[in-house]
């Protein structure tokens, strides 16, 4: 059996971080909408087990390496061929490592005939915290330590202008940055696309810069996604999107840009055979 996973990248209308638990970990609130920005995952049966990777040089340690682990200690895992296509920026925010992870996750979910249940989403959980929402997909309210992730309804298609300076964000760092600062747990606002980020507070000074010129640019709301370093703006249509995008690409060449729309919860979990 070969499958062939795309793997979206996510984005934060609404992003709230606590203060950290007993076991350090941080507790949070957020809005999740999947977007058109796909890594390719091609799983298949295999007389020994391999990952490979396109486009990124994977570290030792990595999301699908430890999904594989963690699913090992549960589940009768058979050698797997893993190729990897990788399309969404490192340490940006927009979740591709989890969206990986996930993707792997639905997979092997697929190749034994397994229901997606709390035991998966246990493991997705312990991958990282934004693994449990590619399960889910489309537009989403997750809680707690991001094992809490309550499906909305799919809306209207927007379009997003992504961009991402040089340089990006580790989680961890991010995390360590952010607890040195006083800060409100907010609560989750009436309105999905009500714009905040708690991690802006400590957020590279060019990310604010993109946010800013996305606005003056057209964009009906502008912010990070995620702890960083990638910035959004969202636009009613495509054209909006697009001319947005010429005009930062002139301003910041050297900056990562895509266009994409947001995604269904259908289209945001595609799964298909190839052989």
């Amino acid at each position: 059996m070969k499958l062939k996973v795309s793997c979206p990248a996510k984005i934060n209308t609404f992003l709230s971080v606590g203060p950290p638990g007993a076991g350090g970990y941080h507790p949070i609130r957020t809005h999740f909408q999947a977007v058109g920005l796909f890594d390719d995952l091609i799983v298949e049966r295999s007389e020994k087990a391999e990952l490979s990777c396109e486009g990124f040089e994977l570290p030792v340690e990595n999301t699908l390496s430890r999904t594989i682990r963690l699913l090992a200690e549960i589940y009768p895992i058979p050698l797997l061929g893993i190729h990897l296509v990788k399309r969404i920026p490192a340490e940006s925010g927009l979740g591709g490592g989890s969206s990986d992870a996930a993707g792997l996750i639905r997979a092997i979910a697929f190749m034994l005939n397994l229901a997606v249940d709390q035991h998966l989403i246990d493991v997705a959980s312990s991958v990282g915290k934004d693994v449990p929402f590619f399960l889910v997909g489309g537009r989403a309210r997750g809680e707690g330590l991001g094992d809490k992730v309550s499906p909305l309804s799919d809306e209207s298609a927007k379009w997003v202008l992504l961009t991402q300076p040089s340089e990006g964000v580790s989680s961890a760092a991010g995390y360590r940055r952010l607890d040195e600062v006083n800060r409100p747990f907010a609560d989750f606002p009436a309105d999905f696309w009500t714009l905040y980020n708690d991690f802006e507070r400590v957020a590279p000074c060019v990310c604010g810069e993109l946010a800013e010129r996305l606005q003056i640019a057209g964009a009906r709301g502008a912010g990070m996604t995620g702890s960083g370093s990638a910035v959004f703006g969202w636009f009613d249509d495509k054209e909006s999107a697009l001319k947005a995008e010429d005009r930062l690409k002139a301003e910041f060449p050297e900056h990562w840009t895509s266009v994409v729309p947001t995604l269904s919860r259908e289209a945001s979990m595609k799964l298909e055979r190839l052989d």
